[in-house]
């Protein structure tokens, strides 16, 4: 707005033609000694209003007036010295014009121009430079002071660092830059010293540092962990630079640098994957997706329309969670969707659903997944997560769809759980299925434990530091996997891309988190001590609970494809004729709600099923309850 403008446009075009009368001037005292004689001087005032209209031509093509000068950069710089050669260029021009065409007269003597050219240039920048230095000194008054380190001495972390001065809420001063290049050690970056990673501590340690700010774009995992850690010990607030593409409008926001959250520590070198393929395989095709509204549901339906799936459909029986996820696809400009409210345990609504969509693939993500609530109601878990299944994948053979995705779980490896179990008799039931039928091509994909996702421990550990404690975990060495759930979602889409059909697909997730070292990062990233200031309580395994998840069982084995990070899990073959029946018999049992019942049947179709810490554990054989 004009009105905040600190200097108007008129003002900085006379103060940019005073320094070049300043610089000509100055020019002509050092061409001739500070001796200039008198006729230079009457040879020049007749031609002074020529250089001004040269000068102020070039200024006005270029719009040098309308720049902030208070925000001058790199650029504005470049741009200015280019104005300042242009009309020196034109001067001499003049020159040769007048000797060769006129009075065989300079405008200018040649070395009045080139020395004029150079003074021009370096008083022009040095205003600005000088203009934002006040203007920076003014915005500071008042405000906290606060001494940063920058992890990053590439180009995101200069746009951090001026980022801060142009625009922070606090007056910051950059003490240092940190990098992992040996090669940038000891150098300096707008005038200040880099130093070495491994110095980290000691300059913590030695300066009143109040935040660490990571301003790398694509950090490595471990050198990202590494930092943070350093800074936690030093008890020194860290935080982030967010990606390029959450910028705005390409330009770093000093309120966009938020805090480094637990997700940041957990995550691995990241999946990358053909775009190109799988955009072949869905575009234009109609796909449905169940469980739409859940975590993983709706970031597949993300995926999918931005991938050019055709007519989109989303399947979930909670009706706000989907209008949330409706919103906000509409919001952002998607319109080849439609939202269902619908139960994959109603055959007849599914067998209708499908009649009408018309569906070429489903991905099948909804399902009952909290182990304790499942442990104590092992029928409702039946009746979704075996006989939803089973619908859809009995409806998809029936209404021609040519590709079944079921979204499976790593606690369906040696299951301990109900809810384990039944997503084993589900991997079980498809996988009869792709044999009976080889013109459906079905496929399972098995996670980890996916991050963000509802009712995980992240969001309840963030939530009880919020309270003040205690944070309680189940036992002092339980380990569970962790992914994001774009990655999660990736994976099944690849699946789809990849699998010839009765395959199970993992993804190889790293090594396990111990959820004890968990609780104890998050704490320490809010700026708390554990056991000081949080207490770390724990509450003992839940029913059916783990100490430790698998991927894979031993007699499935594994084999690589294609992508270093993806692996299939051989099938275990079983009679399609005996899983059905044994599924059907379960699927029985649990419309009666013969609760009992379902374990016994479900350990009978899964031998490898042991309950932990569970009172079904009394249908196990003796001496092989739990894991």
């Amino acid at each position: 707005m004009a009105s905040r403008r600190l200097i108007p446009r008129w003002a900085i075009a006379l103060i940019d033609l005073a320094m070049c009368t300043v610089s000509l001037l100055a020019a002509y005292q050092l061409r001739f000694n500070f001796s200039v004689p008198d006729l230079e001087y009457r040879l020049l005032w007749p031609v002074f209003p020529l250089f001004l209209g040269v000068r102020l031509a070039w200024y006005s093509a270029f719009g040098i007036q309308r720049s902030m000068v208070r925000h001058t950069g790199t650029e504005d710089a470049k741009r200015v010295f280019l104005v300042v050669l242009g009309g020196s260029l034109t001067l001499l021009l003049l020159n040769v014009v007048r000797y060769f065409l006129l009075d065989h007269q300079f405008v200018l003597p040649t070395s009045v121009i080139i020395i004029d050219f150079l003074g021009s240039a370096v008083l022009l920048i040095a205003t600005r430079i000088a203009f934002k230095l006040l203007h920076l000194r003014r915005r500071g008054q008042g405000k906290d002071a606060l001494q940063v380190v920058l992890f990053g001495a590439g180009e995101a972390g200069l746009i951090t660092k001026r980022t801060l001065e142009r625009e922070g809420s606090a007056r910051y001063r950059v003490a240092a830059f940190v990098d992992d290049d040996p090669g940038k050690a000891g150098k300096r970056l707008e005038g200040v010293e880099i130093r070495p990673t491994a110095e980290l501590p000691r300059l913590l340690a030695e300066t009143d540092v109040d935040q660490v700010i990571i301003a790398i774009q694509q950090p490595d995992p471990e050198h990202r962990r590494r930092v943070v850690d350093m800074a936690m010990k030093a008890k020194v607030d860290v935080r982030t630079v967010p990606p390029v593409r959450d910028w705005i409008n390409g330009q770093l926001s000093s309120g966009q640098i938020r805090e480094v959250r637990i997700e940041d520590l957990l995550g691995r070198a990241p999946i990358h994957l053909e775009d190109t393929l799988l955009q072949q395989r869905f575009r234009g095709r109609t796909v449905l997706v169940t469980g739409a509204a859940g975590s993983i549901g709706s970031e597949l339906v993300r995926q999918l329309i931005a991938l050019g799936a055709r007519g989109t459909v989303l399947l979930d029986l909670a009706e706000s969670a989907l209008y949330d996820l409706e919103m906000e696809l509409r919001g952002k400009g998607f319109k080849d969707f439609r939202p269902v409210v619908g139960d994959v345990r109603d055959r007849d609504a599914m067998d209708r659903l499908l009649a009408e969509v018309k569906p070429e693939v489903i991905l099948h993500a909804a399902a009952y997944k909290h182990v304790p609530l499942m442990e104590a109601q092992p029928a409702q878990a039946v009746r979704t997560n075996i006989g939803g299944t089973c619908n859809l994948v009995d409806l998809a053979v029936k209404h021609g769809v040519q590709e079944f995705i079921l979204v499976s779980t790593d606690k369906a490896v040696n299951p301990t759980s109900v809810m384990g179990a039944t997503k084993r008799c589900a991997e079980l039931y498809v996988q009869a299925v792709a044999a009976a039928h080889p013109a459906l091509k079905v496929i399972t994909t098995r996670f980890g434990n996916v991050l963000g996702s509802n009712g995980s421990v992240i969001p309840l550990f963030r939530k009880q530091i919020a309270e003040g404690g205690p944070v309680t975990v189940t036992h002092p060495e339980v380990t569970r996997f962790f992914m994001t759930i774009p990655e999660a979602c990736r994976l099944v889409l690849e699946a789809a891309t990849m699998g010839q059909g009765g395959e199970i697909y993992v993804f190889d997730m790293g090594q396990p988190v111990r959820i004890a070292d968990l609780a104890e990062r998050m704490i320490r990233l809010s700026g708390l001590e554990p056991g000081e200031d949080i207490a770390i309580t724990y509450t003992g395994l839940r029913p059916g609970e783990k100490l430790y998840e698998e991927l894979l069982a031993a007699q499935e084995g594994n084999q690589p494809t294609h992508h270093p990070r993806i692996l299939i899990g051989r099938s275990v073959k079983n009679a399609a004729g005996t899983v059905e029946q044994a599924v059907s018999g379960i699927l029985a049992l649990a419309r009666h709600g013969d609760a009992e019942g379902c374990v016994r049947a479900m350990k009978a179709l899964v031998p490898e099923y042991r309950s932990n810490n569970s009172a079904f554990g009394k249908f196990d054989p003796p001496g092989q309850a739990g894991h």
